[in-house]
């Protein structure tokens, strides 16, 4: 029985899994927000936030914590030079999750994955609307 396991495992080996969800927190710290599927980007949320909170510590056990657990050393540079400090007043809940409709070619569930920012609205996303006519 599965009681009390949370992770999804996408049809993944483990170890694939566990590259893939590194390969998303790495990628979401250096280009802020990605574009994903819905169940990877609830996953990768969980591992992001608490990437966040260890490099909210600032120490130099919690910088080989979070390079042991992301793919890039730059990385772990901007975690803590930029994202951990904008996140020091926040208790959790740095990243949020924006719905954009459905993939055409699979019907998967596509989302925007971001950091929330203290005063930012949420980033707009705009539906693809048809062709005016001109007359």
């Amino acid at each position: 029985m599965r009681h009390q396991r949370v992770m999804k495992k996408f049809g993944r080996s483990a170890e694939h899994r566990k590259m893939l969800m590194r390969s998303l927190v790495t990628n979401l710290i250096l280009a802020e927000s990605i574009k994903t599927t819905l169940p990877k980007a609830k996953q990768a949320r969980k591992d992001a936030e608490k990437m966040v909170t260890i490099a909210k510590k600032g120490t130099l056990a919690a910088r080989r914590l979070a390079s042991s657990r992301l793919t890039e050393p730059a990385a772990v540079q901007k975690l803590f030079a930029e994202i951990a400090p904008a996140m020091k007043d926040r208790k959790g809940g740095y990243t949020r999750i924006v719905k954009l409709g459905t993939r055409k070619g699979d019907a998967a569930e596509m989302c925007v994955l971001a950091w929330v920012t203290a005063g930012e609205a949420a980033p707009a996303v705009k539906a693809e609307e048809p062709a005016k006519e001109v007359k």
